[in-house]
């Protein structure tokens, strides 16, 4: 066996709210033979399997019974390029920021907006990560997955991967999937999305009349960094919930009942609340409960101050969906898969 199986490992390393749960098995995967090579042990074992990414997207509440495998399986590889478009292929285990750092470097655009968030590219496509106007469905042509169920390696097309906000296939069928690369299709002559106004003001603020992708990421870094917090410093996990997304006659209600409700329309008709203005304004930004609260900030984000555990971070937010359901009777979901 090649796999190194090691016992008894804590976890707080491995996931970004930094909650010291136990991994009764835990193994590290560098190539995609290893990964399958995991899946069949877990099956010996007659263990469920936990599979690891950048553990940003997580709350572990307690200790992992289940085989713990952290995909760690690196590489990046041009596919096809026409001079205006690339095909580029990333292994599941590369971090997500540096890969978008590369793909700029190399002169690609089109992830641009999707610059410093945390987690790895196989956790991309679960998620469908998005961020200021751009999600991964719109530059993601294809995940390789290997399928549990029919236990075999599957090329799923964008379509296939049923993309929805914050939402697929791979999480609406969790435990079946293990996504092991994700192509993407970029551009070499950017076709830039400034449409979040923050974005604007950062670049006219630089003095950057002519944008290119690179001055878009430095924006978009510049004003994550300024709104949200470093899990490398406080423990968290980015949005805690999902923005809710009403039928426009709720929206309409809602804004009379209550003025200065932030929202967006959306494509299909509905409208999409800002959940972080909701908790700000039932005055749950800032609130700590000992090392568990909700970031001064960003209502948003629910953080850990140190010796949190998970289930408090978990109280807490059942503690602000029950307080928002009952003044605003909206409904909000949690982000973050949690264990």
């Amino acid at each position: 066996m090649s796999l190194s199986i090691e016992t008894d490992v804590d976890l707080a390393r491995y996931n970004t709210f930094g909650f010291p749960v136990v991994a009764r098995r835990f193994v590290r995967a560098c190539s995609q033979a290893q990964i399958l090579e995991a899946v069949e042990l877990a099956g010996r074992l007659g263990q469920d399997l936990l599979v690891l990414g950048g553990g940003s997207n997580l709350v572990l509440t307690r200790d992992i019974e289940a085989l713990v495998l952290q995909i760690a399986t690196c590489g990046v590889r041009v596919l096809a390029d026409d001079g205006e478009t690339v095909l580029l292929e990333a292994e599941a285990g590369e971090p997500w920021h540096p890969f978008v750092q590369h793909t700029l470097v190399c002169g690609y655009a089109g992830l641009e907006n999707l610059s410093l968030i945390p987690g790895t590219v196989g956790a991309a496509p679960i998620q469908n990560i998005g961020a200021y106007g751009v999600e991964l469905k719109d530059v993601a042509v294809a995940v390789i997955a290997f399928d549990r169920l029919e236990q075999r390696v599957i090329e799923l097309s964008a379509d296939d991967c049923a993309f929805g906000y914050r939402d697929s296939r791979f999480k609406r069928e969790a435990g079946r999937w293990i996504v092991l690369r994700v192509r993407f299709r970029l551009q070499r002559r950017a076709r830039l999305n400034l449409d979040y106004g923050p974005i604007r003001q950062w670049l006219a603020g630089e003095g950057v009349e002519h944008p290119d992708a690179a001055d878009v990421s430095r924006a978009v870094c510049a004003i994550r960094s300024e709104k949200l917090p470093d899990p490398a410093v406080l423990g968290n996990a980015g949005s805690f919930f999902k923005n809710p997304v009403v039928s426009a006659e709720r929206a309409d209600r809602l804004r009379n009942e209550h003025p200065g409700l932030v929202c967006f329309a959306q494509g299909d008709g509905r409208v999409k609340l800002a959940a972080g203005w909701l908790i700000e304004r039932a005055g749950w930004k800032g609130f700590r409960e000992g090392d568990a609260g909700v970031h001064r900030l960003q209502a948003l984000v629910l953080v850990n101050y140190g010796h949190a555990s998970g289930a408090q971070v978990v109280e807490l937010a059942r503690r602000i969906q029950a307080d928002i359901r009952e003044r605003f009777d909206v409904d909000l979901e949690i982000e973050p898969n949690v264990i």
